[in-house]
């Protein structure tokens, strides 16, 4: 048996909100019962909060009635690679106020799109882990009892 704590290392909530805030690609996941789906998103956050454009479909439909809401990112290099879940609930901007400041934001549609909806995530939970790399290991030698 593999012991994988000196290769995936968990990541304290200030680095968990630092890095997700240096991103702006992830992956949507909307729990619906049973049902799945994942959406490649672009975003904007501060680390406690989510920020991304959506037009009318099955990525807004799911907002709205899923159970669970979910944004994975991470970030791999030569040397380093590290991962980011957060979870929480989502909800459409509507006022106002809150419309002129999510449009004040970095957030453009990643395709030319037209995505007038903005969604506020709000975090409930942040977990993430940053992961040593290297090469594999030589594997042991199997033993039979």
């Amino acid at each position: 048996m593999t012991d994988y704590q000196d290769v995936m290392l968990p990541l304290s909530a200030e680095e968990n909100q630092k890095l997700l805030s240096s991103q702006s690609l992830g992956r949507l996941v909307e729990r619906i019962g049973e049902r799945i789906e994942v959406f490649p998103i672009n975003f904007w956050s501060d680390g406690k909060r989510i920020v991304f454009r959506t037009a009318p479909g099955t990525k807004l439909a799911g907002l709205v009635a899923a159970d669970e809401i979910i944004l994975e990112t991470d970030y791999v290099s030569e040397h380093s690679a590290w991962s980011v879940v957060a979870r929480g609930t989502a909800r459409i901007l509507e006022g106002e106020a809150e419309v002129a400041e999510a449009e004040s934001l970095d957030l453009r549609p990643l395709i030319p799109t037209v995505k007038r909806v903005f969604v506020e995530i709000t975090i409930d939970r942040l977990d993430g882990r940053r992961f040593v790399l290297g090469n594999e290991p030589e594997a042991e030698p199997e033993t039979i009892a």
